[in-house]
């Protein structure tokens, strides 16, 4: 179909829409059908076998096989039967992680992925575009990414990026009309808007007309097809740690093996105990159990609102040092409310709050009639014309009361509501002022102009915007019911004016008009924003979100800065930054005049005293960034608009806004905020921590059961004992402990002091803190009392090897067991509440379960060459096995804990 050749009433008969009442959710399910979701195809992934065959392509389980298949040849069938068997467990367990990580961060793709504002039932709804179908009527602006190929049907100063698909890198203009040439090129075709595509200025509605694979992107999908498999720092680091790792555990096995050998024992079982110690000792599930850490953490991210879109940002975030936040949403309610007005040389109060129809009009406390005030009345319907919100009335079940829904930006909710407060339904105002030309808000002019023509042919320009600049643009006023002189006065009054509202944290907006002349266009913004007349100054009030206090709080004892940034008055901002307690008393306040004097090398000798920024643009935050960075910071910095992008990208941590945000600031970002709060900031930055500290255990908890289990078979046979484990208690043991009880480790939950503790360097290796000493320390007790376990049994019972060799199969599983809860502190066991991790609780349980199975169970004793033992045997099990964890984690206990000591 060549769409663009078509007529808008054309392409609405060819889809079968309806162009004023969009799509109902009958015709949207039977054609998601046809059509199938609005995705690109993705390459294909392994499969479920492909997968869990994955799991054993590891050399030296491929060694184990090809022991134990030997092992069964010379008639040892049971020692290889079992461990097949253990083999195949840990490859199940290493194939559930796997899947389930996968899952993680399929849901964490479906959560982020972009959604398109499409009329359904005659009412604006955003939807995933993955939801989108042809023939749904869609509405776009600024920031939004196009999800679909789109008929544009109506367009006010449409431009979009088509670079990604024309590799033209300058804006195409739209419009709505057909284009009678039929053969375009793709470029050319200026009244369609097409998938991947950016809105960079304007609006537009249209037809949706292509989804998935049949879009303009589909037809180069081979560009967009597979996942990117991203891998954080961490994951790297651990990779070489790794790596040097299997090296060391290989050296130390070798070793073992030809001690073990020179004292005489048999080289078929020295072969199989080590390879079999080889395979408990490296850590094959380190990339596993990380991976599921972070995709634990991930999905605990996803349940507090915050959607990581790039894994290096979860490590990031435990080391972020300031978060540079907007205010408007995050740090406040988004529920504008207009309060006082400014008009006719008079104050008028406006009461109530929120989206709530409830409210009066009273000057100096004495109730007014806004029907007498002319100027009033002009100031709030223009208001609201002059603004692309809406509200969506609805009933509520339980109260049967009327609840309005924003659909639209806060600030112009407000002037709408407040229109509607006295009477001036927006539907209403529209009939009787038709809109003809809008000139979009932008940041550099801080202003948004319509062009409308009333019932009796009239033409008028209505502007909104910062009254110091729509004031610059006015050449009179209305006062006291007439027209007058913009005067230098008048100038110092509207000053005062913005002054006195900003005391009380009130924004303010100015709202000015002017006839046109018959013969007068305007095409462009400059030719309608002059000469203007003022009606006058609204001034509407965000109130903080009860919530950011608290949060703001924590993250300053965390040693982290919050810096507000905000287009508001710098009064304004000054009132709200001391009421969320963001401003301390020495504290500075910017504004933007200023700011864009100073180079970033300038802002940098003053960045450390500054907690407010006011009356910024978006282009400065990028400098802000800059600044903070080069003195050392790491910086999450919030965003929700286009122009954000750069800082949100260039910051460590760049954090789009999920309900106010453009597509664009998404996908620059690293984090978005599901309910755009600030207290789900501290809460990612408080997970984020926890998932490195969680790694952090499995590594320490990990580590030091490998060097144990090592140290065990190294000091037997340097002492020239037998050997205290064979190959199937061995393997056993890596099955038992490094199973669940080191997934459950990277799901606790967060110590108590996380939030008090100073960021952590980006450059802090992994072993930072003490950790190296405390695995070898650990590890290094672990294998003196498991052969000191062993020894003892020995010596009184020499006749009875497989006796202590059951007791020291037991020692080890017990003192690595008792070693995971430790392991959950960064000072000792008994700083933390036992139960508090009830998976940890039950993974340690089952794994005790395992081992009394393989005690005392008749069939199974054979096949782990274990014996029952008695309550003596138990006693010096469970003594030996305290002693690493619960005895020299006694010493550690007045100790002053190593991580405050940090700076940041």
């Amino acid at each position: 179909m060549k769409w663009y050749s078509m007529k808008p009433e054309e392409v609405e008969y060819k889809t079968n829409s309806n162009f004023a009442k969009g799509l109902n959710d009958k015709n949207v399910k039977k054609r998601l059908g046809s059509y199938g979701p609005n995705k690109l195809k993705e390459a294909a992934r392994p499969s479920a076998i492909a997968t869990f065959l994955a799991q054993f392509k590891d050399f030296m389980v491929l060694v184990l096989l090809a022991a134990t298949l030997v092992s069964g040849l010379i008639g040892e069938v049971l020692d290889a039967i079992t461990i097949m068997f253990i083999v195949l467990l840990n490859g199940i367990l290493g194939y559930v992680q796997e899947r389930k990580a996968e899952k993680s961060l399929d849901a964490l793709k479906e959560l982020s992925a972009p959604q398109m504002h499409v009329l359904r039932n005659e009412v604006w709804v955003r939807v995933p575009s993955a939801e989108v179908v042809p023939g749904d009527v869609v509405k776009m602006i600024a920031g939004d990414r196009v999800g679909a190929d789109i008929r544009l049907m109506s367009v006010s100063g449409l431009r979009i990026d088509e670079s990604s698909l024309t590799g033209e890198s300058v804006p195409v203009h739209k419009h709505e009309l057909a284009i009678e040439k039929l053969d375009v090129a793709l470029g050319d075709q200026e009244n369609m808007a097409f998938m991947g595509s950016m809105v960079t200025q304007g609006s537009g509605m249209g037809l949706v007309v292509g989804t998935g694979m049949k879009t303009e992107m589909g037809k180069i999908a081979h560009l967009l097809q597979g996942t990117e498999n991203l891998v954080t720092p961490l994951q790297r680091r651990l990779e070489q740690l790794g790596k040097t790792l299997i090296t060391v555990a290989l050296l130390l096995t070798a070793l073992v093996v030809v001690i073990g050998l020179l004292q005489g024992h048999d080289l078929r079982t020295m072969f199989i105990s080590g390879v079999s110690l080889a395979v408990a000792a490296i850590p094959e599930g380190l990339p596993a159990i990380v991976t599921v850490a972070l995709a634990l953490g991930v999905q605990r991210m996803i349940k507090r609102k915050g959607i990581v879109r790039k894994l290096p940002a979860v490590e990031t975030l435990g080391c972020a040092s300031v978060i540079c936040s907007d205010k408007t949403g995050t740090l406040t309610q988004n529920k504008m409310t207009v309060k006082q007005l400014w008009s006719g040389n008079e104050f008028i109060h406006v009461s109530g709050s929120g989206f709530d129809l409830a409210g009066d009009f009273t000057k100096e406390n004495m109730p007014l009639s806004v029907e007498n005030h002319p100027s009033i009345s002009r100031l709030l319907s223009y208001g609201a014309l002059c603004s692309n919100a809406n509200f969506i009335e609805k009933e509520t079940k339980k109260k049967k009361k009327q609840r309005f829904i924003l659909d639209g930006d806060p600030t112009e909710g407000a002037l709408v509501m407040a229109a509607m407060k006295a009477g001036f339904l927006k539907s209403s105002l529209e009939e009787n002022y038709r809109r003809m030309v809008e000139f979009p808000f932008d940041s550099t002019r801080k202003m948004m102009s319509i062009i409308v023509k009333d019932r009796q042919g009239r033409s008028y320009v209505i502007t909104k915007g910062a009254p110091d600049i729509v004031a610059a643009k006015c050449r009179s006023l209305i006062t006291n019911g007439r027209t007058e002189s913009f005067s230098p006065k008048w100038h110092q009054k509207v000053d005062e004016v913005v002054e006195t509202m900003a005391e009380k944290a009130l924004r303010t907006l100015a709202i000015a008009y002017r006839p046109l002349k018959e013969e007068e266009s305007c095409n462009q913004a400059s030719e309608a924003e002059k000469d203007l007349i003022l009606v006058g100054i609204q001034g509407m009030i965000d109130p903080p979100r009860d919530e950011a206090r608290t949060a703001i709080q924590e993250c300053r004892e965390a040693g982290i800065k919050t810096v507000m940034i905000t287009g508001d008055h710098q009064i304004t901002a000054a009132a709200i930054a001391e009421d969320l307690k963001i401003l301390p008393p020495d504290g500075k306040v910017m504004d933007g005049n200023t700011l864009s004097r100073l180079t970033v090398e300038e802002l940098e000798d003053v960045v450390e005293e500054v907690y407010v920024y006011a009356r910024v643009s978006p282009e400065h935050k990028l400098k802000i960034v800059q600044a903070l960075q080069r003195k050392g910071h790491i910086v999450a910095m919030t965003g929700d608009g286009v122009n954000d992008a750069p800082a949100i990208k260039a910051a460590n941590i760049g954090i789009a806004m999920g309900i106010t945000g453009t597509d664009v600031a998404k996908e620059a970002s690293s984090l978005v905020l599901a309910d755009d709060n600030f207290l789900t900031i501290k809460e990612a930055i408080k997970e984020g921590r926890n998932i490195y500290e969680n790694i952090r255990k499995f590594i320490r908890y990990m580590l030091a059961s490998n060097v144990g289990e090592i140290l065990v078979m190294l000091f037997a046979m340097l002492l020239g004992m037998p050997l205290p484990l064979v190959a199937i208690q061995i393997l056993w043991i890596n099955l038992v402990t490094d199973g669940l009880p080191a997934v459950a480790l990277g799901m606790d939950q967060a110590e108590g002091d996380v939030m008090k503790r100073k960021p952590r360097k980006p450059d802090e290796g992994v072993f930072a803190r003490g950790l190296a000493w405390k695995i070898v320390s650990r590890g290094f007790m672990i294998g003196i009392v498991t052969i000191a376990a062993f020894a003892l049994t020995y010596q009184n019972n020499p006749e009875q090897l497989v006796l202590a060799q059951t007791v020291a199969f037991l020692t080890l599983v017990m003192a690595q067991l008792i070693h995971v809860f430790d392991c959950r502190s960064e000072y000792s066991i008994y700083h933390r509440n036992l139960f508090e991790n009830k998976y940890l609780v039950g993974a340690v349980i089952i794994s005790i379960l395992l081992m009394v199975a393989v005690i005392y169970m008749p069939n199974l004793q054979p096949v782990f060459h274990t014996v029952p033992l008695g309550v003596h045997e138990w006693l010096l099990v469970l003594g030996m096995a305290a002693i690493p964890t619960v005895v020299l984690g006694g010493f550690q206990l007045f100790k002053k804990p190593e991580v405050n000591e940090q700076n940041v």
